[in-house]
């Protein structure tokens, strides 16, 4: 663990030979030492039983639920969790599926069909059936290990300890359950991250990292100059394929990122949201679908470390005053995460940043601002990876106000919290 920051330490220094100082240790939030979050009065906060580390939540307008795919204790993620280098396997979890309801702020489980795991869950997306109206796919990372790695090191092979897949679920709206349709794998998908849906054949995945374990793993954890992540994109042929590398194509969508990691969807239907997560920057992006690539847009870097990306469509808009804009969770300080990755007992805290045009840019606006809206030394929440904002009525004339739900991969439970903007 003191390699790992001494690297971070080392990380920091090289950044000064070329780029700016203060961005890099911003990022890193090596001079950010966030206090506990102080509720003002009346202002309103929940735990959201039964949500263990959701590192991912996506917020569904039809139905003004919230999803999240969870894991089903705490412990196990500090043993096995190949995202963040823990490889004390075999993976045994089984996650859940969650609906979260912001008005009894209540989460209800999705019993299974077809499906009994290991499921160790990561990033997701809910894309609609367009066949049924009433019902949705659910694509999710799953971090299962590799069957063939004891083996292949009894004998001296390199084999990878995980081999992680992508889990397609199908899920009627306001039902208690969710379908398995098939399982997803192919050697282009090696360390993934999060999904972005196109449609429900046709999905994006990241890969975090090209390197799983060791020393040239450690350098993409702290070193932006290792540009090694890529996005790869999947066509699904075959929704019955019982082989999980069967029916499908896979192809390389986007390289040349640094941790390429949150996908996420923007404002416009064909807005992609592509997330630089140890860069602290987020891109505006569109997918191509003639050869199924990604050109990046807009840079937007509010200042910090943020992961799975959202946009808050503000439905009480006026021509005066719109709230809309992205929602981005992350770490107050993720150097820290070097040393508290296997510590059940360490705390991380967690940052929000709500970041909307500048006023009067217009439409194609290439400035912005940014603002945090919340801010927590761990004691409320550990980490933050995913952050959704829902709307609360308001009139006009009236603050507006809105519940700020956030998750974290280490985080104990969903919370809730009234946030103004």
């Amino acid at each position: 663990m003191l390699g790992l920051l001494n690297l971070a330490l080392l990380a920091v220094l090289v950044a000064m030979l070329y780029g700016p100082v203060s961005r890099q240790i911003t990022i890193l939030g090596v001079l950010r030492h966030p206090a506990p979050l102080v509720l003002a009065e009346g202002q309103g906060f929940y735990k959201i039983e039964d949500t263990m580390q959701c590192e991912d939540l996506h917020y569904w307008s039809p139905t003004n639920k919230v999803f999240a795919v969870c894991e089903d204790s705490v412990l196990p993620r500090f043993k096995w969790f190949p995202p963040v280098g823990n490889f004390e396997g075999p993976a045994t979890t089984t996650g859940s599926i969650h609906v979260i309801d912001p008005q009894t702020m209540k989460a209800s489980r999705l019993a299974f069909e077809n499906f009994a795991g290991p499921f160790v869950t990561h990033g997701f997306d809910v894309i609609e059936d367009p066949e049924t109206p009433n019902a949705v796919y659910i694509f999710a990372v799953n971090h299962l290990s590799n069957p063939d790695f004891y083996q292949a090191a009894a004998v001296g092979e390199d084999v990878p300890r995980a081999r992680s897949q992508v889990e397609l679920f199908h899920h009627v709206l306001e039902s208690s359950t969710a379908r398995h349709v098939r399982s997803i794998r192919n050697p282009l998908i090696a360390t993934p991250n999060d999904i972005y849906a196109e449609s429900p054949n046709s999905f994006f995945v990241t890969n975090d990292h090209l390197y799983r374990t060791g020393y040239k793993r450690m350098i993409e954890d702290v070193l932006p100059l290792a540009k090694w992540s890529s996005t790869i994109h999947v066509q699904i042929h075959d929704f019955n394929a019982e082989d999980a590398a069967a029916g499908i194509d896979a192809t390389v969508a986007l390289t040349g990122l640094y941790n390429n990691n949150g996908l996420g969807h923007g404002k416009t239907k064909d807005e992609m949201l592509v997330v630089s997560c140890m860069g602290g920057t987020l891109y505006r992006a569109h997918a191509n679908s003639g050869n199924h690539t990604i050109t990046l847009g807009d840079a937007i870097r509010p200042g910090g470390q943020f992961d799975n990306p959202s946009y808050y469509s503000d439905p009480y808009r006026t021509a005066s005053h719109d709230a809309s804009g992205y929602v981005l969770g992350g770490m107050a300080r993720p150097v820290d995460l070097a040393k508290h990755h296997s510590d059940p007992a360490a705390k991380d805290g967690a940052i929000v940043f709500y970041v909307r045009p500048k006023s009067g840019s217009g439409a194609a606006a290439t400035e912005w601002e940014s603002r945090v809206i919340f801010q927590d030394d761990g004691t409320l929440i550990r980490t933050a990876s995913s952050a959704v904002l829902v709307p609360i009525e308001t009139q006009t004339g009236q603050k507006k106000k809105a519940w700020l739900f956030v998750s974290g991969f280490f985080s104990e439970s969903v919370i809730a919290v009234e946030v103004e903007l």
